[in-house]
Parts: C-alpha cells; sequence; structure tokens
C-alpha cells in the first residue's frame, strides 16, 4: 500500500514506519524536519514537509494520523491548551478535507485518539461503549475524533486510536521514570488506585496494523492492553524488575503544586481494556505489566 504518516518521527511513528517498510509498503511521512526523517529512515521514505499545497489524496491507500503536541509536556496554561488543541485538530482537518476532496480516496483513515477521551473514570472498567467524563482531555479528543469522522464514506472507512500509555524505553512515561526508580527515589504517585492503561510499543504498533488490513474495522479502539494495573502496582512491578526499593510516594498536593489542572494525567486514570480490538481477534502479545516491562528493560540494557 500507498500510505502517508503524520507523526511519523514520534515515539509511535517512529517504529510504525520501520514495520511498514518492512512489509514493504510505500511510506510518506509528513514533518516539518525533512533531516529528521532520513536520518530516521534513509531514503527507505518519501517526505512531506506540508499539506497546504496538496489538492486530494488519490494517491494514498490508507493514512495514518499521529501528529500532536505532547500533552504532559508542560503546565496547561491557557496557550498551552491552546497548542495542544490546534496540533492536533488543524492536521486532521486538513487531512478530512483532503480526503473528501478525493476522486479515489483513500480506503482507510486511522487517526489518533487517547483514553483521555473518557476523562478520570475512577475504578470503573471502561470499554468502547461507555459515556466519558467532561474535562478538558475529553474535550480535545472529542473534537479530535469528530474532525477525523467527518472523512467517513463509502469508500473511506476512519478507525480512531484511542491510545494509553505507550511502553518504551525510548520515550514516554518508561523514559521519565526509570531514572527516577533506578536511584531508588521511585514509588507511588498520591493514593496509587489510580489505573494505568497501558500497551507494549511492539503491541501499539502490530494494533495499528492490525486496523490497517482488517477492512472490515471502523470507529473508536481503545489501544491498551488487556489488564491495566493501578499506580502503584506500577510502581512496585517496575522496583521488582529493576531490583530497586519503589517506596518513595510522591503526595497528590505535591503534583498539583508541580502540574497544576495538568495533574489530572498523573492523579487520575481509565481502566479501559480493548474490548473491540479483542472482538474482532486481535491477540496481544504483552497481557501482563510483569512480562511487557521485563521484555522492554532487557532490550534496554543489551
Amino acid at each position: 500500500m500507498k500510505i502517508l504518516i503524520t507523526g511519523g518521527t514520534g515515539l509511535i511513528g517512529t517504529q510504525l514506519v520501520q514495520e511498514l517498510v518492512s512489509r514493504s509498503h510505500q511510506i510518506t511521512v509528513l514533518s516539518r524536519s525533512p533531516q529528521k526523517v532520513y536520518s530516521l529512515f534513509c531514503k527507505a521514505v518519501e517526505c512531506w514537509t506540508s499539506l497546504s499545497d496538496k489538492k486530494n489524496l488519490n494517491d494514498f491507500d490508507a493514512i495514518i494520523n499521529l501528529a500532536g503536541e505532547p500533552i504532559a509536556e508542560k503546565r496547561w496554561t491557557d496557550e498551552q491548551k491552546k497548542i495542544l488543541c490546534d496540533s492536533r485538530w488543524k492536521i486532521t482537518q486538513q487531512l478530512t478535507e483532503l480526503i473528501n476532496a478525493s476522486e479515489t480516496p483513500p480506503a482507510v483513515f486511522l487517526s489518533g485518539s487517547a483514553v483521555g477521551y473518557y476523562g478520570d473514570q475512577g475504578q470503573s472498567v471502561i470499554t468502547e461503549f461507555d459515556q466519558p467524563h467532561d474535562e478538558f482531555t475529553h474535550q480535545l479528543a472529542q473534537h479530535w475524533e469528530a474532525l477525523a469522522q467527518n472523512a467517513q464514506s463509502s469508500a473511506t472507512r476512519v478507525c480512531l486510536m484511542r491510545t494509553g500509555l505507550v511502553l518504551s524505553p525510548k520515550g514516554g512515561v518508561l523514559e521519565k521514570v526509570l531514572p527516577i526508580f533506578k536511584m531508588a527515589a521511585g514509588g507511588p504517585i498520591g493514593h496509587g488506585k489510580q489505573f494505568m492503561p497501558w500497551i507494549h510499543i511492539d503491541d501499539m504498533v502490530r494494533a495499528i496494523c492490525f486496523l490497517l488490513d482488517t477492512p472490515e474495522l471502523s470507529g473508536p479502539f481503545n489501544m491498551t492492553a488487556p489488564y491495566p494495573v493501578h499506580n502503584d502496582q506500577f510502581a512496585a512491578i517496575l522496583g521488582d524488575i529493576i531490583n530497586r526499593p519503589a517506596f518513595v510516594r510522591t503526595p497528590a498536593f505535591v503534583i498539583k503544586t508541580m502540574l497544576g489542572e495538568s495533574a489530572t494525567l498523573v492523579l487520575g486514570g481509565q481502566q479501559a481494556i480493548p474490548k473491540r480490538l479483542e472482538d474482532a481477534g486481535f491477540e496481544f502479545k504483552f497481557v501482563e505489566l510483569k512480562e511487557a516491562l521485563t521484555d522492554l528493560l532487557v532490550k534496554d540494557d543489551t
């Protein structure tokens, strides 16, 4: 297939592009930095720097939209909230308009979203059919998904990827917390009972390829492993694997002082499970957190 990917140099995108190239797909990466694209993938991909000069997407069989400013990097000031929204909404709107302007549109549009769509859900089990809690992360994801859904037609199916915490030693939450835990300064955050809906980077890439290759699938999908864990369980398992104590609890008020409104990302959570993926026949390679972290940290050490 000929596939256009946004966010192709990010945590998920980098490994996804490598996997798709290995499957002999023709990949075009949309990026403002061709140098970064070619340093990552050599000449295995084509690079576009903008969509503004494009009239349609007739030449593509699939679009995979992973673009977006990292949500947990900065405090949620009004300015930062606008950056977070614009970085997702504008590119998704452009892609939808180009798909709708195509005479032979792509057969599938896989568009990013997040489990933040559901808001903080406490201890409830959450599937794709459950109602969200109305807060900023929901408002961000809801409009993001609505823009993508506008590309749905008899010619183009749309899949919405509600992604959890992607575990990889090369970025994301694991890269941030691992040095702290290695110094024996890690542990639970707040009360520790907030759920962390995680997924191994390999399963994330495999799940995207599954959605790409299964033509009867559309709509929202929780891109999370089947068994989310509490924050205190995550800390205990990680500490055990790297042979470090994990009892240094960070009080909730400290997180709120440091992060402001965005503290909800670590003090709240969702027990989101991948019901629609599993119902469709997708099989996870990493089901339990311990086996996922062991795999990743062994790879990291070697």
